[in-house]
This record gives C-alpha cells, sequence and structure tokens, in this order.
C-alpha cells in the first residue's frame, strides 16, 4: 500500500491557516499559566525536554550537541560551523530512505512543507526542524531529519563549494569596521581561550572533508546531546521521536577538556585605521557563565545602563545630552564558560575619544554606585511586562526551554522568571556588577578612530 504525499502548496496552505490566529492565544495562555516542562533521558543516553502545545498543529524539534566552535581545532576554526551546515546536503540510505543528494533531500521537505536546518555556535552545534503533526508529514519529516544526522555524506564537491562560499562570506565581513572590531575584541578578551579564535579564509581553506566527517563521528554522539520538542504531540509520541532521531548516532568521544577562562585579563587598547566615515568602539571583558547565581541582577543592572534602548543610561548620557552617538549599547553573553560583558558604540571619528572617555566614566560611576530606585524599577517593569513577547510563539519557547536542557536550569525557570527580575534590589546590581565588571581592566578596540589618542583624551 502507497502512501499518498501531501503537495508543498497543500502543506504550506494547512500550516499557515492552523497557525492563523492561534499565536496571541498561545502567548496568553503561555504568560498566564506555568509551562509544564516535561524531562527524561532517552535510552539512547540524550537528555529530552518537552512541552506539549496543542494550539498550533505543529512540532518544532532542536537538538543541541556538544559540537560548538570551542572544539575546532587548532588552525580548523569553521569546522563545527561547516559540520553543522552541511548535514542537508546528502546522505546515504538508511533504516528504509534511499539515499539522497541535497536537491533530493529539499524536495524532501518541500512535500512536506517541513524546514531543517543545520548551524553552530560556540559552545553548541546542532539541527532545528519545524513540521506540521498531521500525518503522514509528520512521520516523513522526522524520518528524513534522522537520516541526516545519522547518515551524513558531506560530498567532496558539495564542501568544496560550500568553503567558498564561507570563505566570501567572511572576506566581505572583515571589511566592515564593526566586524573587525567585534572580532579583535574578542581576542584580547580571550586570548588563551577557543572563545576568542575567529574563523578565517587560511583556517576554512585547510578543512577538508575528512576533517568535517571526523568531527561529526566524535561530536554528534547522542551522550552530548540536548533534544527539545515543542509542539501538537502527547508524551507518548514525544518519546517515540527522540528515540528514532538519536537511535544510531555516531558513537561519539568523551569531549575534550577545555582551558579556564581568565577573568582578570589586562587592560589593553587597539587602534586600527579604516576608510568608514565613522569609527566603531568596542570595550569589553570576560564577565559570567550561565547558571550564575547573579545573572537576573545583571540583566536588571544592564538594561538600565545599555541594554534598555532609549531608557538606558549610556544612551541618555552619550546620546541625548551630547549627542556622540546615534546608537550605544551594552551586554552580557554569558556561556557555558564565562561569556563576555561589552559595550559597543559607533561615532565620528573626531569625537571618537570624548564618547570613549563618555563611556568609561558612565560605567565606573555605575559599578559603584548602581542604579537609582527610579531606574531599578522601571528597568524590572519593562523586563517584566515584556516577558510574554519571549515565549509568544513556539520558536521563542523552543529556544527558551532548549536553553533551560542546555544549560542545567530548573525546570520552573520561566515560571519564576518574572519573580525573580521582581526580587532584584539595587544593592544585590550593584554588588553583582561590582564582583564581575571591572572598568580597569577592560579590552578597548577602536576601529577608524584616530590611531593615537591626544593627550587631553585620557582614561577616566
Amino acid at each position: 500500500m502507497t502512501q499518498s504525499v501531501t503537495t508543498p502548496q497543500r502543506a504550506l496552505r494547512k500550516l499557515a491557516g492552523a497557525a492563523l490566529g492561534a499565536v496571541v492565544l498561545l502567548a496568553a495562555q503561555l504568560a498566564q499559566a506555568a509551562i509544564p516542562i516535561e524531562h527524561w533521558t532517552a535510552s539512547t543516553g540524550a537528555r529530552v525536554f518537552f512541552v506539549h502545545s496543542p494550539s498550533i498543529p505543529m512540532l518544532d524539534v532542536n537538538i543541541d550537541f556538544d559540537a560548538g566552535s570551542r572544539y575546532d581545532p587548532p588552525g580548523k576554526a569553521g569546522l563545527a560551523t561547516l559540520t553543522a551546515a552541511l548535514l542537508d546536503k546528502g546522505a546515504a540510505a538508511l533504516e528504509g530512505q534511499p539515499a539522497r543528494d541535497e536537491a533530493k533531500i529539499a524536495d524532501g521537505f518541500a512535500d512536506t512543507g517541513a524546514a531543517f536546518g543545520g548551524a553552530a555556535g560556540g559552545d553548541r552545534g546542532g539541527i532545528g526542524l519545524r513540521t506540521l503533526t498531521a500525518q503522514p508529514e509528520l512521520d516523513q519529516s522526522v524520518a528524513l531529519a534522522a537520516q541526516l544526522i545519522k547518515a551524513p555524506t558531506y560530498p567532496d564537491a558539495v564542501v568544496g563549494r560550500e568553503k567558498q562560499r564561507l570563505i566570501t562570506a567572511i572576506r566581505e565581513a572583515d571589511a566592515k569596521p564593526g566586524v573587525i572590531a567585534d572580532k579583535a575584541l574578542a581576542k584580547a578578551m580571550y586570548p588563551d581561550h577557543p572563545y576568542g579564535v575567529a574563523a578565517t579564509p587560511d583556517s576554512v581553506a585547510s578543512i577538508t572533508r575528512d576533517d568535517i566527517v571526523r568531527f561529526w563521528r566524535d561530536n554528534y554522539g547522542a551522550q552530548r546531546a540536548v533534544v527539545t520538542l515543542i509542539g501538537a504531540v502527547d508524551r507518548k509520541q514525544a518519546e517515540a521521536i527522540a528515540e528514532q532521531l538519536t537511535r544510531g548516532l555516531p558513537p561519539g568521544s568523551a569531549a575534550p577538556a577545555m582551558p579556564q577562562v581568565r577573568l582578570n585579563i589586562a587592560p589593553s587598547e587597539q587602534r586600527m585605521p579604516h576608510p568608514a566615515q565613522q569609527s566603531s568602539v568596542a570595550i569589553g571583558q570576560p564577565a559570567i557563565a550561565r547558571g550564575d547565581p547573579d545573572y537576573f541582577a545583571l540583566l536588571v543592572g544592564n538594561y538600565v545602563l545599555g541594554g534598555g534602548g532609549f531608557s538606558s543610561r549610556l544612551t541618555d548620557e552619550v546620546r541625548e545630552k551630547r549627542g556622540l552617538t546615534y546608537g550605544v549599547d551594552s551586554y552580557f553573553a554569558p556561556s557555558k564558560q564565562p561569556g563576555p560583558f561589552g559595550i559597543s558604540l559607533q561615532t565620528k571619528k573626531a569625537q571618537t575619544d570624548e564618547a570613549l572617555a563618555l563611556v568609561r566614566q558612565v560605567l565606573a560611576r555605575f559599578v559603584a554606585e548602581g542604579p537609582t530606585e527610579k531606574e531599578l524599577r522601571a528597568a524590572k517593569d519593562n523586563l517584566i511586562n515584556g516577558f510574554p513577547l519571549r515565549i509568544d510563539n513556539n520558536r521563542k519557547l523552543l529556544t527558551n526551554v532548549a536553553n533551560i536542557g542546555w544549560y542545567g536550569l530548573p525546570l520552573d525557570y520561566l515560571d519564576t522568571w518574572t519573580a525573580q527580575i521582581g526580587k532584584v534590589t539595587r544593592e544585590q546590581v550593584r554588588a553583582a556588577f561590582q564582583r564581575h565588571v571591572r572598568p580597569d581592566n577592560m579590552a578597548t578596540v577602536i576601529v577608524g578612530g584616530p590611531v593615537a589618542a591626544p593627550a587631553t583624551a585620557a582614561r577616566q
């Protein structure tokens, strides 16, 4: 007996019709009620996190592997990126599925109205799948996704083509002052850690197909996988899908030890010429890992300092009062290991040193004094009132639940998020910033500004 295959047009119409009008309902339900995250370990060793979300007849799946760019071998930066991105470019026959080239893979997902993609960041690499939960679309999409992550072929011709595309993209990005500043800052903040390494044309050119296959074989094992499922399937279906996706993955190997992040970096300043009309300024230092007990105090404090857009202190002092920039922001980017705290802005070249001195002054004062009660109250209100927008569709919820699984956060993390924000005090913000932010030990990169700082623009 043969099964009929839904045409791409019919599948997409079913998807659009089901989603229309359901997003608002989903956001309201999730914002008002506890999010029932279920967790178990599959027989394969993969950790699974599942939320039953019946509002839309869809399933979103994320599989994170401990396979980020921090495991790129020396001289092979870009390997994790290529390994993940090329998963859907060819697959060997597997479990009743025929061998497929990239065109047939694309057709297979188009036939079911599904979307599949692979990507890698600093800590993790993996895949995302979005599919209808109707049959036969669900079974066909999951089977094809399983085939891709368990039997990728990484064809030589495709590897060569995609390497050239990545090299071209890197060269184009490296002409932009903001990218130059960000890469130089990362290297200055993490001189002895993979977090400071970025892919270059030479490092990508050195990568071979054998390197990619080896990286996949070593790092894409079930024991190093976190599977997240959000959608209109029940627990039994979710268990079966998680098993299907992780059964038969390569055995993998133990994750290699990572060097410790050196938190107390020496202050440094780099000035790099660039023909752009404005200079790009970036300052930063290593700060916190995800799950740090100071996370919420730093989140609230950073909203006041520079993360709150036009309501932030940096914007008020640097842009509104003095007109030294169109935009300035600050951020924390916590990772498995301590990620950075940073501030970035663009300004006229002639105003670079004045703007930089003011940013340093505002930061030092904030670390010393913390926010005012008025600033704290406004930041907490904005964060709490904006929380529903963080989970107002399945994809956003998927990202949040995947982070809970990946970083080992409490299962009630989303349920208690607003309460955690509400409890933050001025003293907690001040103390947290003083523990983690060292204004006198920042790395500074200036791209496009004066090559040498004038004597009158001494650091404040």
